[in-house]
């Protein structure tokens, strides 16, 4: 089989190079194992990093045969870096692995996952079996947000992030996702290709540190929420049926406390049941909004990202080919032009 690594890069210029390397020596092994095809290739994403991420990727082009890389314009987010690079290989491989550039998934697991793709599973998920090396924080959001995806009837895989082995057909159906929401934690199993999982042993970072901030990973949550659940929706209407109980037996007790002149001023209690229901109206309101808000931007159908550079060495090979053809055919004109004359 040929294989595609697509590993998005932000700022990675710490790691890039061990990256590389250690990909590079996985290649060889399972070249040598006759599992891969020698022309699998790495291919770097690099989503608008401000260091020296891309000149690095640039030079492990022109020295290492299996880098590609793939630059884009803007920084775009770790998900539409991911789609950017499965997109762009989806043509050129069998199979595709995303694994991020740190290298904290677990490197040996992927010719696990090259296993379950030659027994037939389309879809091959790491699923992140022992944590330790994460902050205890990150750990507990994480399950948390696992748990609360489950209840709410997302359809994703638990402790999965996105290292994962698409096969080429699972990258066609994959492009016909065109929502600018993107989360394809959830989308990749809505597909319903046939699939599997293996186990994924969390390591510490090579070097540097997590470009994934508290910021972000609650924006990805809130994503994988919206973006495939309308039960929110559901509890905020059952929220207001009950307070609408609540309010027949509040009034039932104001007439009774009227008739019986037991009625008590209550600054309080009053500011406290106004604040109460008014916070909860701004809560219901505020679900709402994100869900009008991405029917604002799903509307607008922009583009996920653009690419500002590939470097592909079969695309060199070609446009030097097709250069040489150009020159000979030049040549032979000159003959033919000096014959006539």
């Amino acid at each position: 089989m040929r294989l595609a690594i697509v590993s998005p890069c932000y700022n990675e210029q710490e790691v890039l190079r061990e990256s590389a390397e250690r990909l590079t020596d996985f290649f060889v092994s399972l070249i040598h194992k006759g599992k891969i095809s020698p022309d699998s290739y790495i291919l770097y994403v690099n989503d608008g990093s401000k260091d020296n991420t891309w000149k690095i990727i640039k030079d492990l082009y022109a020295t290492n045969p299996y880098v590609r890389g793939l630059n884009l314009v803007g920084n775009v987010g770790h998900q539409n870096a991911i789609m950017a690079g499965m997109m762009t290989v989806k043509n050129a491989c069998d199979a595709a692995i995303t694994i991020d550039c740190d290298l904290q998934d677990d490197v040996n697991a992927m010719e696990e996952m090259i296993d379950r793709y030659e027994e037939g599973y389309d879809v091959v998920y790491g699923v992140k079996v022992c944590r330790k090396v994460d902050p205890v924080l990150k750990r507990s959001m994480a399950v948390g947000f696992y748990k609360l995806q489950e209840k709410l009837g997302v359809k994703a895989v638990y402790n999965h992030a996105d290292f994962r082995l698409l096969s080429n057909r699972a990258l066609g159906h994959l492009s016909l996702y065109k929502e600018k929401n993107l989360y394809l934690r959830g989308i990749v199993p809505l597909m319903g290709c046939n699939s599997t999982t293996v186990d994924d042993v969390i390591s510490d970072r090579i070097a540097g540190h997590s470009k994934y901030t508290l910021k972000k990973m609650l924006t990805l949550a809130t994503d994988g929420i919206t973006s495939f659940s309308v039960r929110p929706l559901h509890l905020i209407f059952g929220l207001g049926i009950l307070f609408l109980f609540i309010t027949l037996f509040i009034f039932v007790y104001v007439l009774f406390s009227f008739f019986t002149h037991h009625i008590v001023p209550g600054w309080t209690s009053l500011m406290l049941s106004v604040w109460f229901i008014g916070s909860i109206m701004l809560l219901s309101v505020g679900v709402v909004g994100e869900y009008i808000g991405k029917i604002y931007i799903e509307v607008k159908h922009r583009p996920l990202y653009h690419i500002g550079e590939y470097l592909n060495h079969e695309e060199a090979n070609e446009n030097y080919l097709k250069a040489e053809n150009t020159k000979e055919h030049i040549h032979e004109s000159h003959k033919k032009a000096e014959l006539i004359y």
